[in-house]
């Protein structure tokens, strides 16, 4: 216990460790890897801070103690700088900053085309708007989240790390009238080995040979999973299965998650939030009314999970009503509303986006796009793959995304233009109402008035549906700040932080108050006779699996639905610590050596003399006769 004691205390004075740091990790499909990785070692390089163009060059070029580990702000986090430091065998890894100094007036690591190989379009169904030939939808896509790095890329959160950062960097490796430091130079470390190579296919295929013939099988990747949650204005049998009779369903639904370049960094709020929050009160606007007026046509709510990894919950709900394995089926489906990004309105116009090739709704009477395009990414377009069933996408945007930060980690509050003024309590910040809140309240209740007529409600009772915004400050508050799906289960426990919240939220607005202590909750058997706090709902709120049917069918390299799969890893940390010249390296080593083999020399040169150096004079014996 001394010994270790001692090592850990030797292992503090040579590394500062930094915790609240956040990795890019690997992420696999049918035909390629993306994302970053380490050596199975980590991956160590001196420190050097990027902040001008001729830095970049000393890292590329002209610096003479690479491999170079880089810390770069915002401003230089972009596609052209990470592809060159990527070609590059003098960068061993990158730390960016996470701040909003010097952040770009726009940063988008994902494609110009979302989701373009699994949505409705193709060949044989639009084939001249397959591949956003009409529309290039997010035009300031970089692509930098498909790229592949050969090394670590790690995001820094704690500003206080960042100074211990720069300090150790400025004390030792900043440069000096343009010339080089001298040693001792600052170096970082970063490990984040991915177990997963090459594609999902490769990834399951080995994984599956390790579960067969291996002693102890490791699991080498999993695939991205959670769950849908769902609810309706009527409830719908859930032991059933199959086509549901006598049921309409007027389907309305948005997503649950986001992504960004790093892991669980996701906030996603014009990306997913405004659209989880206009639903969630839309139904709070709604569901009152329906329970007392009743439209003919049931309204099916539904939250997908996993769209921006090529639709994996809608896909899902999809496949599993077309084997009749779901409460209803396809032919249920009288028609279908989703709500996308909505928080950015600009002049207060929103914009129905509808299927040019299934038009044919005429029920609702709707502003659509001037010229006609395909749908922007949306989970409509897994059913319309299925059936063609009239639809919108209610959307903030014309034709491109006005989103200037769609799928990084930018898209936060700030990007939806949540502010309140300066000098509120958190608790004044939960009531009050900002300008956001107004906004996608009347965007609900617009959401919430349309869904009611289109299941046949009288137009005699709208005025009665009004979406509070009082509801919508609560839920644009300081909440679950992470929307990657992730692994479901096996990270998250039994469902995803987000989700949770949004099936809460759901019982909450739909459900009814019951007589029962927090234990009687679970245990309906036990009577109550006291007062609870807190109380206990019963709702019809449903979860059903978000996993890509490709995983059920074992067909990994599927091009009709998601492959998506995440590496496993064994350690993602990162420290710092001071190294010394090469010079001095060889010299301590060849010391070591030195006295290795003196060592080894005086060894046996004790031995071979041990009888002579140990042994004592005998003593003659006195023989006495």
């Amino acid at each position: 216990a001394y010994f270790g004691i001692f090592v850990y205390s030797v292992e503090q004075k040579i590394y500062v460790v930094l915790n609240e740091t956040v990795p890019c990790v690997r992420l696999l499909n049918a035909t390629h890897q993306i994302g970053c990785q380490s050596s199975i070692s980590g991956d160590t390089g001196v420190l050097h801070v990027l902040e001008t163009e001729s830095d970049l060059d000393w890292i590329l070029s002209s610096g003479p103690h690479p491999p170079y580990m880089v810390i770069m702000e915002t401003a230089f986090f972009n596609r052209s700088v990470m592809m060159r430091m990527k070609n590059s065998s003098r960068v061993a890894g990158v730390a960016v900053i996470i701040s909003k100094t010097g952040l770009a007036d726009n940063f988008s690591p994902h494609t110009t085309c979302p989701n373009q190989n699994t949505g409705v379009y193709s060949e044989s169904y639009g084939s001249d708007l397959a591949n956003c030939n009409g529309t290039v939808w997010n035009p300031l896509g970089n692509g930098l989240s498909y790229e592949d790095f050969s090394f670590p890329v790690f995001a820094l959160k704690d500003e206080n790390q960042t100074q211990v950062l720069r300090k150790c960097y400025e004390d030792h490796n900043q440069r000096v009238n343009g010339s080089a430091p001298q040693y001792p130079l600052c170096a970082m470390q970063l490990f984040s080995h991915m177990h997963a190579v090459t594609d999902t296919v490769t990834c399951m295929r080995r994984t599956d040979l390790q579960n067969r013939f291996s002693i102890n099988p490791e699991v080498l990747c999993d695939p991205l999973s959670d769950f849908n949650v769902w609810t309706s204005t009527r409830p719908l049998n859930n032991s059933a299965k199959g086509h549901a009779a006598d049921e309409s369903v007027v389907i309305a639904a948005t997503r649950l998650d986001g992504r960004s370049f790093f892991w669980e960094q996701a906030p996603a709020a014009e990306g997913t939030v405004s659209g989880i929050v206009t639903l969630l009160a839309t139904i709070q606007a709604l569901y009152p009314v329906t329970q007392e007026a009743p439209p003919p046509r049931n309204i099916f709510f539904s939250f997908f999970q996993g769209e921006a990894f090529d639709y994996i919950g809608s896909s899902k709900m999809v496949y599993d009503m077309e084997k009749n394995d779901f409460v209803i089926d396809m032919n249920n489906v009288h028609s279908m509303l989703e709500i996308g990004q909505v928080g950015l309105l600009s002049g207060r116009s929103l914009w129905m986006h509808s299927d040019p090739v299934s038009r044919q709704n005429k029920s609702l009477t709707v502003n659509h796009p001037s010229v006609s395009q395909p749908l922007p990414p949306s989970s409509f377009q897994r059913f319309l793959r299925a059936r063609r069933i009239p639809g919108l996408v209610l959307a903030d945007h014309n034709t491109s995304f006005t989103n200037r930060y769609y799928e990084s980690m930018y898209d936060d509050a700030e990007n939806l233009n949540v502010t309140y003024p300066s000098g509120l309590t958190p608790d004044e910040q939960l009531v009050y109402e900002t300008d956001a809140a107004k906004s996608l309240a009347e965007v609900a209740t617009l959401v919430a008035r349309s869904l009611y007529l289109q299941a046949g409600g009288e137009e005699n009772n709208l005025n009665n549906i009004t979406a509070d915004p009082k509801i919508v400050s609560h839920m644009t508050s300081p909440g679950p700040p992470q929307f990657y799906i992730g692994l479901g289960p096996r990270v998250h426990g039994p469902a995803h932080s987000v989700t949770r919240f949004v099936q809460y939220i759901l019982a909450n607005l739909t459900g009814t108050v019951t007589n029962l202590t927090e234990s009687q909750c679970q245990n309906p058997s036990e009577l109550s006779t006291e007062n609870k706090d807190p109380f206990c709902v019963r709702a019809s709120v449903r979860l059903s699996e978000a996993v890509s049917p490709a995983f059920e069918l074992l067909e990994y390299g599927s091009r009709n639905y998601s492959t998506w799969t995440e590496s496993r890893w064994k350690s993602i940390r990162a420290r710092i610590f001071l190294v010394a010249s090469r010079e001095l390296e060889m010299l301590t080593l060849g010391v070591g050596v030195a006295v290795l083999l003196l060592s080894l020399l005086v060894t046996y040169f004790i031995s071979s003399k041990a009888e002579l150096l140990f042994s004592s004079a005998r003593e003659t014996p006195t023989t006495t006769y």
